[in-house]
């Protein structure tokens, strides 16, 4: 062997080890990950924009149903009083009814009434002589002595009230006993 062939030739660095090439594959991983973030960025966008336009429809559909709700509300109510509407029509249709045939159809249209009221939860509000008057149900009319009952008691009934669903819809006036 000669010199030269027994010489030791130093290892030739890899092409990627020169200065400079280090920040190639910490370029190529950055690049990577930058990719797969915009990817992901562009999922969760999608999501977000699928999500918000859901929101959107379901709050769209909830307002259609509510303005529907509200328009029809009083269907049932007005179902209900046209039986009551036919009796009053028939009624007036016989001209010469007696008093006591006239009589009979009013109790019967009351009747009706009443059932109409009550299947829609109207409820009448009519308290008894003694009672205790009750601000939230009852409107005093008038404060009257009243020796045999307490004070802010309700003495008479002028008018009843109404009560729909637990709601006061017209209050009962009264007489109160005064103090």
């Amino acid at each position: 062997m000669s010199d030269i062939e027994n010489q030791a030739i130093p290892p030739q660095p890899p092409q990627g080890d020169a200065p400079g090439a280090e920040a190639a594959p910490e370029a190529d991983d950055s690049g990577r990950k930058l990719a797969e973030l915009e990817a992901r960025h562009a999922e969760v966008s999608d999501a977000y924009l699928r999500a918000k336009a859901e929101a959107e429809n379901t709050r769209r559909r909830a307002d259609e149903e509510v303005a529907k709700a509200r328009k029809f509300a009083v269907e049932s109510f007005a179902e209900s009083l046209l039986p009551v509407k036919d009796s009053l029509e028939a009624a007036i249709a016989i001209p010469d009814a007696k008093p006591e045939q006239v009589l009979e159809g009013v109790h019967a249209t009351l009747r009706q009434l009443a059932s109409a009221l009550e299947r829609n939860r109207v409820v009448e509000i009519s308290p008894a002589a003694g009672a205790k008057f009750d601000p939230h149900q009852h409107q005093a009319i008038s404060v009257v002595p009243a020796p045999t009952q307490e004070s802010n008691t309700v003495v008479a009934v002028l008018q009843k009230g109404y009560l729909i669903a637990d709601r006061v819809l017209r209050p009962a006036l009264v007489t109160v006993s005064a103090p």
